[in-house]
């Protein structure tokens, strides 16, 4: 689908977002451990599915990675970021979801989705003209960066601007660029960029800035641009981010809404939980399921980072619950 260096499983730091997650992009050996320790009760079976649904995070073990504009310091004029704002103020994540799959599953390309989103959402309804100019957007190498910049760009051509959609790659090519203005504006994430410019300037041990609790993330997120030139426009109701998801079946069979449901309904022998090899050790991922909701699985099956592996253990019946990202386009159907 596509590849994300930001699925942030641990403390993001300075990392790449080839996709969106600190080093966990790697294929692991796709085999099932041991069963782990205190998995006593009898569990919930893994339950074979077309469809997947996230369980909601009730407890707020994730962070806030909701999707906004990061723009140079030198062209964030009130026109520009009130055009950028409308877009966020139009997403969702399920909005998010469908556009997603209208380019990985339905193979539309990202400007004609952004445009399809606008002829329904009008987003670019009462934009007022700025003082036009070149604007370079700069995109990350995976489907929905090219999307929000496509989206982000038809707001800025609507404001008046000449602009450019430029792909990019990861983080730590685009974020240099975007502070000495060679692009200008990027598709970004509150939590994973608070924590990955804290990094940057305050060191990789650095404690995290991100939080369950946006205010407090964009706190630091906006603390920290204004050290390195960028300013952030308004977050969008849209987050990818870390989930964990069954089958739509295996939710409906045991009853399960939330995390908290399938802690206190399938925590047991007889769960498989899928993720990426580093899951287990991970304060967002086993380890924090652990924490926060006294979930513990049976056992654990190493497969990949939110990818198709995951997805197709989860559809084939070979785990019970898999980590996943909230904006995935394959759970447009679940």
């Amino acid at each position: 689908m596509r590849a994300r260096a930001r699925l942030a499983i641990g403390i993001v730091g300075l990392v790449a977002v080839g996709g969106f997650a600190a080093g966990c992009g790697e294929k692991g050996s796709s085999g099932t451990e041991a069963p782990a320790a205190g998995a006593t009760g009898a569990g919930c079976a893994p339950l074979a599915g077309d469809t997947l649904r996230v369980l909601e995070d009730d407890k707020s073990l994730q962070n806030t990675d909701n999707v906004l504009p990061a723009v140079n310091a030198k062209v964030a004029s009130p026109e520009l970021m009130g055009a950028l704002n409308k877009v966020s103020a139009s997403l969702d994540t399920a909005k998010l979801i469908q556009l997603n799959k209208a380019v990985d599953v339905d193979r539309k390309t990202a400007p004609v989705a952004a445009n399809e989103f606008n002829d329904v959402n009008q987003f670019t309804t009462g934009i007022t003209k700025g003082a036009g100019g070149d604007i370079t957007i700069g995109a990350a190498d995976f489907t929905e960066s090219e999307i929000l910049a496509e989206l982000y760009k038809i707001a800025l051509t609507s404001a008046g601007y000449t602009v450019k959609v430029q792909k990019i790659g990861n983080r730590e090519l685009y974020e240099p660029a975007l502070e000495k203005g060679q692009i200008q504006v990027v598709p970004e994430y509150a939590a994973t960029m608070a924590d990955f410019l804290n990094g940057k300037l305050n060191g990789k041990d650095a404690d995290p800035i991100s939080s369950p609790d946006l205010g407090q993330t964009m706190t630091g997120l906006k603390a920290a641009g204004q050290r390195v030139n960028i300013e952030f426009g308004e977050p969008s109701q849209a987050q990818d981010q870390n989930a964990f998801a069954v089958t739509t079946a295996f939710a409906d069979k045991y009853g399960l809404k939330t995390l908290s449901d399938l802690a206190r309904k399938c925590s047991g022998q007889a769960t498989v939980l899928g993720g990426p090899a580093e899951c287990p050790q991970r304060p967002k991922c086993q380890k924090g399921l652990v924490e926060t909701y006294d979930f513990k699985a049976g056992s654990f099956s190493s497969l990949d980072a939110g990818g198709p592996q995951t997805k197709n253990a989860l559809k084939t019946g070979t785990i019970s619950v898999g980590l996943v990202l909230s904006s995935d386009g394959a759970l447009a159907a679940g």
